[in-house]
């Protein structure tokens, strides 16, 4: 039989149920939507009530509005419509908020709070319609418009507004109890932005009330901002435009004299993400600064002040970075639990320079889906996983970076970070015995010691003091070859991109080897060895690659060291570039080496490449990083007969900030301005100058970074 003819598609009952109860994330999720609906209506407050029945059998929830409330058309033709475009097609209520339900299902979330709802709203015109629905009506019908709902209308004095009623049997009731209402109360609490980013919002007033529930404290009260959001450490807010740019403010509560910075900020191209407004607030969580947080007038509800043990648990119930549209939160980002951000990733990796997610509170304020590309799931369980997102996680990283650079920089200075062990300056101060020598010296002739007896206890005192020293060198060359392998591990990238082609090409062509090879003992034809010679020459050729990658990265990999000798210097510079030939080529970063090119220094090669590849490093990643246009690197050797003067090594990036030149953290182990940098390699560029009596400056440039090369002064040694 064949037939042709037109059907349309008729959602089963269950839909409704599908979109609301399924749906939705849980109960919390659902009373947060309802809450949205009193702000989209103008609503100068919602009060929400939990009211458990006496004989425990049951409860309602009611929540209620003073909006300007729904005519009977209204309900009909957009409140019992699934999904309507209504507030899409609108955007601001009449009253002139950004309306918040914009997919048309959030009226749907009931259903996951009771068995019944039952609708009361009246306009401002004294109009009063009234909808009751049952949810398992749905679940029983096979198609949506099966179900008939009632709808009453009249004339009434009564102010206008709406009001929801929920209610649930004992089944709905079992889920409530103190831990759930007090997870509801921070839910609320982080459902509005800490600040006033949106028209309106700052008129707008929740409250709750929770009544006779077993085991739950009755509450009555206003939900208000977490008290802690002013009681900053430190921390940075701004505006970022679409195209990247804009200016941030850092600030911080740590001492009275710290001045306000404003910080330009370059993303480095479009955020994709539209434009948004972000602030984000730091707490130390050592001892001293929880005291000092109390002490700034940190205080509970009751207006009371905390103790310790309070302060951290408001940290700890407080913290995340919310994503807020049009003032209100997207849920769950911003939950303590959800670190969208990956900061303890990071932490992990670098804890004295990054943030953990317990120590931040704070919020990034997003455009409209059609603005901004962040898409709100229907879900209510965040932002699709798409490119828009991933650039607005990527640039805030950014943004939080800039926090971190100076708060790390500023604990470093107050001696609040652990301390930074130099190991070139503390073997020297361990092992150096000459002030003991002196004051043992001058004590002994003091108490009338003959002077030849005191010249022996200073020489047995000198002949530890040359035991200690062999333990001293011991230590250096271990320290110098651990920081070598150290270095290594940084350009693993490079062993990786050179090494890929001729391990691709053994995998492909051995295969191919062994064929002919069969193939010439089967037949013993002397053509079968010609298709041979050119594999074996392409091995020859993709090991010789290997040969050479590991003779370039050999002084860094070396096991142990020999002794200090004369090095051509400006030769083993160049070494140190070989390191990363191809990258450079495939970058198009031109280098230049000048200077003598006999001049020879007394130092290990491996201590001249651990200094120049992690430069050469850092440059690299820059210059990618900020797509600087002209890509260059040169290197200035400067001698005076056999003495070395100075190196200076420069790059066209984007520079070093001032700030970090001077205070000299940019050599600090675990300081790093990279996202994910481990803050070693100035470091280990700084110890491996130092074993060999240099020391190496960076200086302040308007046309990159400057760093340079050059001996000890006598009072430095």
């Amino acid at each position: 039989m064949n037939t042709s003819d037109t059907h349309r598609i008729r959602p089963a009952g269950r839909h409704i149920l599908t979109i609301g109860r399924d749906l939705i994330q849980d109960s919390y999720a659902a009373v947060v939507e309802l809450v949205k609906n009193a702000y989209d209506a103008d609503s100068p407050e919602v009060n929400i009530e939990f009211k458990a029945n006496s004989d425990r059998n049951g409860y309602s929830i009611i929540i209620s509005d003073h909006g300007h409330g729904m005519s009977r058309d209204t309900v009909i033709e957009k409140w019992m419509v699934p999904s309507t475009r209504d507030k899409l097609d609108r955007d601001t209520s009449p009253g002139g908020r950004i309306m918040q339900g914009r997919k048309g299902v959030g009226r749907y979330a009931a259903a996951i709070l009771g068995t019944d709802l039952l609708l009361e709203t009246v306009t401002t015109e004294g109009e009063k319609t009234t909808v009751y629905v049952e949810w398992k009506n749905f679940e029983a019908a096979q198609y949506l418009d099966d179900v008939e709902i009632l709808i009453e209308t009249a004339e009434v004095s009564e102010a206008p507004g709406t009001r929801l009623t929920i209610n649930g049997d004992s089944g709905f009731l079992a889920e409530w109890n103190q831990k759930q209402f007090k997870q509801l109360g921070f839910e609320l609490k982080k459902l509005k932005s800490p600040m006033s980013v949106a028209p309106g919002d700052d008129d707008f007033c929740i409250r709750l009330k929770v009544d006779n529930f077993s085991g739950v404290q009755d509450v009555t009260r206003t939900i208000d901002p977490f008290p802690i959001f002013d009681l900053f450490d430190y921390k940075i807010a701004g505006k970022i435009s679409a195209d990247g740019k804009g200016t941030l403010t850092y600030s911080s509560k740590k001492a009275r004299n710290i001045a306000t910075e404003s910080i330009p900020f370059d993303a480095g191209g479009p955020t994709g993400c539209g434009k948004f407004d972000i602030d984000v607030r730091v707490y130390d969580r050592d001892k001293d600064a929880i005291d000092s947080l109390i002490k700034r007038g940190l205080k509970d509800e009751s207006g009371n002040y905390v103790g310790k043990l309070d302060a951290r648990r408001l940290l700890d119930d407080a913290n995340g970075i919310g994503v807020y549209r049009n003032g209100f939160r997207i849920r769950p980002l911003g939950d303590p639990e959800f670190d969208w951000l990956k900061l303890n990733e990071q932490r992990v990796q670098n804890p004295s320079l990054r943030i953990g997610s317990n120590q931040v509170i704070g919020y990034v304020q997003i455009e409209s889906d059609e603005q901004s590309g962040l898409i709100e799931k229907s879900a209510r369980d965040g932002l699709r996983e798409n490119t828009a997102f991933s650039r607005l996680k990527e640039i805030t990283t950014k943004v939080i970076a800039e926090l971190e650079t100076r708060r790390f920089d500023y604990r470093r200075k107050a001696g609040l970070s652990r301390p930074v062990i130099k190991v070139e300056r503390e073997l020297e101060r361990l092992f150096s015995f000459d002030g003991l020598k002196q004051e043992i010296r001058i004590h002994l002739i003091r108490s009338g010691t003959d002077k030849k007896t005191t010249e022996e206890i200073v020489e047995i005192i000198r002949r530890g003091e040359e035991d200690k020293n062999k333990v001293a060198a011991e230590i250096r060359q271990a320290v110098a070859i651990y920081q070598g392998q150290a270095t290594l591990g940084k350009i693993i990238n490079v062993i990786l991109h050179e090494g890929r082609r001729p391990l691709s090409y053994f995998r492909n062509q051995i295969p191919n080897l062994r064929y002919w090879h069969d193939s010439f003992q089967k037949t013993r034809d002397s053509g079968t060895l010609e298709k041979v010679v050119p594999i074996v020459d392409g091995i020859g050729e993709n090991a010789e690659i290997f040969v050479r990658l590991f003779s370039r990265l050999d002084p860094l990999a070396a096991g142990k060291r020999a002794t200090k000798k004369p090095l051509k210097l400006k030769k083993a510079i160049r070494g140190a570039f070989s390191v990363f030939k191809e990258e450079m080529k495939t970058r198009k970063v031109s280098v230049k080496v000048t200077g003598p090119d006999d001049f020879r220094f007394s130092t290990w090669s491996q201590d001249i490449y651990a200094i120049f590849t992690n430069l050469i490093d850092n440059s690299l990643y820059w210059l990618k990083e900020k797509e600087t246009r002209v890509r260059k690197i040169t290197v200035e050797l400067v001698a005076e007969g056999d003495s070395l003067l100075h190196v200076d090594y420069r790059d066209t990036g984007p520079g070093i900030e001032p700030t970090l030149i001077e205070s000299e953290v940019i050599f600090e182990p675990q300081f790093s301005t990279k996202p994910f940098g481990t803050g070693l390699g100035l470091a280990i560029a700084g110890e491996a100058a130092a074993r060999n009596g240099l020391e190496l400056k960076a200086f302040e440039s308007d046309q990159g970074a400057w760093f340079r090369l050059q001996p000890k002064t006598e009072d430095e040694r």
